[in-house]
């Protein structure tokens, strides 16, 4: 069972939403940089390197992001509980609401869908680039 109050259930799924959410949007923007970088390398060259400001804004960005979704149940839109073994906090997904079910679905959408759709279609691309590439090279 869950050991502590109500207050350190929300600060410890908070916690896990919002550097969950900050993993994959790294790694979102992390395969988007790369297949910018590999498939167009001119829009690359368009920023004169990339730099340490890029990085950080991209960064901010992706905290930014994270952030936004994981307070919007400290702000009511959805919530934080105990897990249904109650070992753990985590989001209410037995959505009680209208707004809590409407949370549910936009961090799935925003949060998940999105993110692994730019994260398979950037690695595909930058698969495909290489493979045309390999292709030219022989054909030279």
């Amino acid at each position: 069972r869950w050991l502590f109050n109500q207050t350190v259930c929300t600060l410890y799924a908070f916690c896990g939403v919002l550097f969950g959410l900050c993993s994959l949007g790294s790694l979102t923007v992390l395969s988007t940089v790369c297949c910018l970088k590999v498939c167009y390398p001119a829009y690359g060259r368009c920023w004169a390197g990339f730099s340490w400001s890029h990085a950080a804004g991209l960064l901010l960005g992706v905290w930014a992001y994270a952030l936004a979704f994981a307070t919007a149940p400290l702000a009511r839109w959805g919530s934080y509980g105990p897990e249904p073994y109650g070992t753990a906090c985590c989001i209410t997904w037995e959505a009680s609401s209208r707004e809590a079910t409407l949370y549910i679905l936009a961090l799935f959408i925003f949060c998940y869908l999105l993110p692994c759709l730019l994260i398979l279609v950037s690695y595909a691309l930058i698969l495909w680039t290489v493979r045309m590439s390999r292709r030219a090279l022989r054909q030279h």
